[in-house]
Order: structure tokens, then sequence, then C-alpha cells
């Protein structure tokens, strides 16, 4: 009602219930072109690579997957729905990316509430994903780290709690239950970036960052020569 009535903008809530698959469309010949030449500006290469480790993120919720990436992309991360996790393909499918990183260790960051929910998150996507591992990926690491929430942040930050659910008869050990949205934004990109920065090196990043921006001043390049000839385009 707020939203109709104008009290609130209608970017102040999030839906996440809408899915669209459009199509991908241009005006003609010169929207195509203009559209690479974003594509060139958006180049990038995989900032995880040369890294000692490869991470990911798994969240519970999906509404809480753009608040993570706006942390965790400048590092080429990859931010998963935990949601998606449940399925066994989705999980099988963690230990394949796992193989075909060459055997490097992978550690993935979990954020989801502290309830029996979101401890069996953990437990079952830890256990699947390395037992999937141990057969499609021999040899590769698989670490699983709760990065929220934890017993420890709902303490130092008095976040809000409320009873276990008597109808969920998992395994808990709390004596309360936190949402994970409880957690302030702040707080939890702090937290993000010191567990994904622990785990970077800083130099090899660096010096992949460079190049990166020398190779999107080549495309830039590139297609500005199309540009210089009258429409033709390069060889």
């Amino acid at each position: 009602m707020a939203r109709r009535s104008g009290r609130i903008p209608w970017e102040a809530l999030r839906d996440d219930t809408e899915i669209r698959a459009e199509p991908v469309t241009y005006d003609g010949p010169d929207d195509f072109w203009a559209g690479l030449r974003q594509a060139a500006l958006d180049y990038r290469l995989d900032r995880q690579a040369g890294q000692p480790v490869r991470l990911e993120i798994v969240c519970e919720t999906a509404g809480m997957v753009p608040q993570l990436v706006a942390v965790a992309d400048p590092y080429g991360v990859p931010v998963h729905s935990g949601s998606g996790f449940n399925g066994l393909p989705a999980k099988r499918g963690a230990a394949l990316r796992a193989a075909a990183d060459g055997n490097r260790a992978v550690r993935v960051f979990v954020d989801s509430d502290w309830d029996q929910s979101g401890v069996h998150l953990f437990s079952a996507l830890a256990e699947d994903v390395t037992a999937f591992a141990a057969v499609d990926a021999p040899g590769t690491e698989a670490v699983f780290e709760r990065l929220a929430v934890t017993e420890q942040q709902i303490t130092d930050h008095q976040l809000p709690t409320a009873p276990p659910k008597a109808s969920d008869h998992r395994s808990f050990s709390g004596t309360a239950t936190t949402q994970a949205e409880a957690l302030p934004p702040d707080v939890l990109a702090a937290v993000l970036k010191a567990a994904i920065t622990s785990h970077r090196d800083m130099r090899v990043l660096a010096a992949l960052l460079e190049h990166e921006e020398e190779e999107r001043r080549a495309l830039a390049a590139f297609l500005d020569g199309r540009d210089a000839m009258g429409g033709v385009t390069p060889p």
C-alpha cells in the first residue's frame, strides 16, 4: 500500500519472485557495435587465476545474493543461492568446478540463518560436495567455512533472536535462532571482505588487473579502428 500510494519508492523493497527470460535483440548494426563496445569496456579476466585457493560463496536466501556480490565481484568470487543447492546436481556441479580447476583447493564461505535450516544447509552442503569431490575430483581439497551468522556475531552485535521451531526436529546445538539478514549490511560486508582478502595474494591480483586493463584498452582500440575505417568491420 505504501508503494502504491507513493509514500516509499518502488526500489525500496526487493522482490525476488519475478523470473524473466528476454531475447537479445538490436535496433540495427550500429546498436550491435555499441553493444560490442560496451562488452569491451566490461572485459575482465578470471580474477582468481594464479591464487592458491579458489573461493565461492553460498547464501541461504536468493535475496542476499546482490548484497554479497557487491563485495565479492571485484575479486571474481562467485555467489550462489543456497536454495539452488538443495538438489544433488548443484552440489555435484560444485565438485565438478573443483575438478575443472586443476584440483586446486576450494574454500566455500556460507552465509545462512542460525537455526535448524541454516545449520543443516551448511552440513549437508559440506558433506555432499566433499563426497562428490572424492569421486569426481579425487585429491581436491574442499573446505567449508561458516561466514555468518555465528553465535559469536550474535553476541558481539546483540542480534535479535527467537526460539527454535518446535516443529523442526533436525539437530541444532543453539538455544535461540537468528536470521542472516539480522547482521547489519556493513558488518557483513566487512566480514566477507576480510575472509576473501585473507586468502588472496594481492600482488598476483594487482598484476592480473593491470594485464586485464591492457587487454581492455586493446579491444577498445580494435573497435575504434572499425569506426576509423568508415564502419567497415576490421579483419
